[in-house]
């Protein structure tokens, strides 16, 4: 413990606080608080015999000497919250943390957080783990709701469809808005998401949509020629999703709706005129969406065969 008897005598004997901090092996900045507060509640040398330094600290810092306990997390509720659509546990940590320090109590980790609500979904519910590895796989898909651009001869409001792209062991995602769903802005979104990861995945998981796929089947699905091509070209086998089955895809569907959100509604409010002046917007909230807890946080960490 700071020795702040020591301090005040030595701050009565008008010795500098620098001298003071290395005879008392602390810190200039615990020198300038203890002078501060001694001053604000009329505290000086010479002091009671009994009064300890324990006192002092109680007397100096009343907050600090306050006992903090960790808060546990409500799983109950947050296994509740989970089953609503586009929540996930890094936004329940983050209610959680801003609710423990409003009660003075110390909020977990985010990984403890996650522990111990697996946890309790182990002992409460049965569940599958699906291993992915890491770079594997990446799954792809175009976001239901569409930002906008505004003409500028016009003054009207035009669509832009928003492609989403997500790996699967990492969670983390490429967004950009294109004016149209055509082939060319299909191959092009791939592309784009390929240098943005640094390289290409063994696996890619298309939903059925005209551009990736020209025949859907449960067995045989026909790829797109242009499609097939550039996978040919990097290398990656393309396995369409089933139909009506979105757990075969399941990153892609959770990121969506959480892009949606992050990215899309938040941008609601913004006027662009071109875009690229969007897709700048949509950059800087994607580079903020992928570090969120959770995510990869660096592309060494993730295994890719270059392209």
């Amino acid at each position: 413990m700071t020795n702040y008897r020591e301090i005040l005598r030595l701050i009565g004997q008008g010795i500098s606080q620098r001298s003071i901090a290395v005879s008392c092996e602390c810190s200039r900045n615990t020198v300038a608080r203890v002078l501060k507060r001694s001053q604000e509640l009329s505290v000086s040398w010479p002091l009671n015999p009994d009064r300890t330094n324990g006192e002092l600290h109680k007397l100096f810092f009343p907050e600090s000497s306050l006992p903090l306990t960790r808060k546990r997390p409500d799983n109950e509720y947050i296994h509740k919250e989970m089953a609503k659509s586009g929540v996930t546990l890094s936004l329940l940590w983050n209610e959680y943390c801003e609710s423990s320090r409003l009660s003075n109590e110390i909020p977990l980790m985010y990984s403890q957080f996650c522990y111990h609500y697996q946890q309790y979904v182990a002992k409460t519910k049965a569940t599958m783990h699906i291993g992915r590895k890491p770079g594997e796989q990446m799954e792809v898909d175009w976001a239901g709701q569409t930002a906008s651009i505004i003409d500028t001869d016009t003054g009207e409001s035009i669509d832009a469809y928003v492609f989403v792209t997500v790996l699967s062991y990492s969670q983390y995602a490429y967004v950009k808005a294109f004016l149209n769903q055509n082939q060319e802005s299909w191959i092009t979104a791939h592309i784009n998401a390929y240098k943005y990861f640094g390289g290409a995945t063994r696996i890619l998981v298309p939903d059925n949509l005209k551009t990736g796929v020209e025949r859907t089947s449960w067995y045989t699905p026909v790829i797109n020629k242009s499609y097939h091509e550039m996978a040919e070209y990097y290398g990656t086998a393309v396995i369409p999703a089933r139909v009506r089955k979105p757990k075969d895809k399941p990153s892609v569907e959770g990121t969506v709706g959480i892009i949606s959100t992050w990215i899309i509604a938040a941008l609601r409010r913004q006027q662009f005129f071109s875009l690229a002046e969007l897709n700048r917007a949509i950059r800087e909230k994607l580079e903020v969406f992928n570090r969120k807890p959770g995510t990869v946080k660096s592309f060494s960490q993730i295994s890719f065969r270059l392209v």
